[in-house]
C-alpha cells in the first residue's frame, strides 16, 4: 500500500487543515510507515505536527493494533464529515487525522537524542555556542532553548581538516596504540571546537574508549610543538589501566631537547614548584606556592652556545620541563612562550615511555632521534636502552 505527499495534502484539506493554494511542499518531515492494508504517515504542517491513518478497515478499537508507536500525546481529530463517525471515507479507504501535541526538550538534548545520536551533548553545546545551529532559520547559541518536533533546525557543521602530517605507528595491539606524534600536531581539541587536524580525531574509529567526546582513546597527552611517543588506550579497560600509571607516577619518561644556552652543571636535579602565572594565565612559571614539580637532566653534547639535553620528569605539570628550563636561563630551542622563535620549531621530544601493557608486559616505547635535532648535534650518540629494555621502534 502507498501514499503519496499530494494525497496526504489532500487528506489535510479534507480536515481543514490547509487550503487550495498550500503546496505539496508545505508538508515537512514527512514519514510514512507501510504496511498491507493500512498507513501511518506523519508530518508536520503549519508549524503543527499531525499523522494521518489511512486503510481499508480502520475503526477506533484497532488504533492501538494499527499503530503500535502511537504518542500518547496524539489526538484524535473529530471526522469533518460525519462527527458521529471516528473514520472519515475518503477516495474508498477510510482516514483518521491526529493532532500530536509537542513536547518541549533542551536543544542540545534534542540534538544528541534525535537528530544525531553520534555526537555527544557535550560537544552538541559547544556546537551551538559557536552559532553552528538554526532554528526555524535563526541561529541559535543557548543549549537550553526550548524546541519541539515542528521546529525546523538546521545544522551546518565546520568540515574537518584532513591530517597533513603522517602519524607512524610505533606499537598496536588489542589494548594499546603507541605512535610518534609530530611536532606541530595536537594531541586532541582544547575544550572548544577545533577543525584541524588531532591525533584524537585520527585515531577515533581504531579506539571504543571515550569515543562520544573529542578526546578518543587519549591517556595522556604531549604539547602540540613537542613530538615523540604517546601511547593511545583503544578500550575502556586499557585506559584504566594506563590511567593509573599515569596517576601513580610509574611511567618512566625520558625527553631530548636542545637548549639556548648551556647550563651551568653538566646533570642535576630541579626541583621547583610551578604554579600559573597570573600575567599571562595560559602560562606557568616557577612558583614557590605551586604544585611540586621535579625533573633530572644531564647534557649529552654542547656546542655553539646550545646544549643537547636528557631529560626525565617525575611529574607532569603541564609545561613542566620547558619552564624548568627557562628558570635556568637555558629555555628550549624555539619556545615561542618561554624562549625565543629561533628554531623551526620546538626543539623538544618524548624520546622514550617505559610502560606495563594491559597484557603484563613492561615495555619501553622509542621514537627514533628526529632529524632537526641529529642536523645539529651529527655527532652525538643517544644512550641506548638499558639492558633488560624492550624497544618498540
Amino acid at each position: 500500500m502507498k501514499i503519496l505527499p499530494r494525497t496526504v495534502l489532500k487528506i489535510a484539506r479534507l480536515y481543514q487543515l490547509a487550503d487550495d493554494n498550500t503546496p505539496v511542499k508545505a508538508l515537512r518531515h514527512l514519514k510514512v510507515q507501510t504496511d498491507e492494508s493500512h498507513i501511518v504517515a506523519e508530518f508536520i504542517l503549519n508549524k503543527q505536527h499531525f499523522a494521518v491513518l489511512y486503510g481499508s478497515i480502520i475503526d477506533e478499537e484497532s488504533i492501538d493494533e494499527l499503530w503500535p508507536g502511537r504518542p500518547a500525546n496524539a489526538e484524535m481529530l473529530p471526522n469533518p464529515l460525519d462527527s458521529s463517525c471516528t473514520e472519515t471515507p475518503f477516495q474508498g479507504k477510510f482516514v483518521m487525522m491526529f493532532r500530536i501535541v509537542p513536547t518541549k526538550q533542551r536543544l542540545d538534548i534534542h540534538l544528541s537524542t534525535d537528530f544525531d545520536p553520534s555526537i555527544s551533548r557535550s560537544l552538541w553545546q559547544k556546537h551551538i555556542k559557536a552559532g553552528h545551529v538554526s532554528v526555524n532559520q535563526r541561529v541559535v547559541t543557548t543549549p537550553k532553548f526550548e524546541v519541539d518536533e515542528t521546529d525546523e533546525i538546521a545544522v551546518k557543521l565546520p568540515e574537518q581538516e584532513q591530517a597533513s602530517a603522517e602519524l607512524p605507528v610505533l606499537y598496536e595491539d588489542d589494548d594499546v596504540m603507541v605512535v610518534n606524534k609530530p611536532s606541530g600536531l595536537l594531541t586532541h581539541a582544547k575544550g572548544g571546537l577545533s577543525t584541524e587536524p588531532t591525533v584524537a580525531e585520527i585515531i577515533r574509529p581504531r579506539t571504543s574508549f571515550a569515543s562520544d567526546t573529542d578526546r578518543p582513546g587519549i591517556v595522556h597527552r604531549l604539547d602540540r610543538d613537542t613530538s615523540g611517543v604517546l601511547i593511545i588506550a583503544k578500550t575502556a579497560d586499557a585506559a584504566t589501566h594506563l590511567q593509573r600509571q599515569f596517576a601513580q607516577r610509574t611511567t618512566k619518561k625520558t625527553y631530548l631537547a636542545v637548549t639556548d644556552g648551556v647550563p651551568k652543571l653538566a646533570a642535576a636535579k630541579i626541583d621547583l614548584p610551578i604554579g600559573r602565572n597570573p600575567a599571562a594565565p595560559s602560562t606557568f612559571r616557577v612558583n614557590p606556592n605551586g604544585k611540586p614539580a621535579q625533573t633530572t637532566y644531564r647534557v649529552l653534547a654542547a656546542a655553539d652556545n646550545q646544549a643537547l639535553i636528557e631529560l626525565k620528569p617525575t611529574t607532569g605539570r603541564t609545561h613542566q620541563l620547558r619552564v624548568h628550563m627557562a628558570h635556568l636561563a637555558t629555555p628550549i630551542l624555539g619556545d615561542r612562550v618561554y624562549g625565543k622563535p629561533s628554531a623551526s620549531r620546538l626543539m623538544l621530544h618524548a624520546h622514550k615511555l617505559e610502560i606495563t601493557l594491559p597484557s603484563g608486559e613492561q615495555t619501553t616505547f622509542e621514537a627514533a632521534v628526529p632529524e632537526e635535532f641529529q642536523q645539529l648535534f651529527p655527532k652525538v650518540a643517544v644512550t641506548p636502552n638499558e639492558p633488560g629494555e624492550a624497544a618498540h621502534a
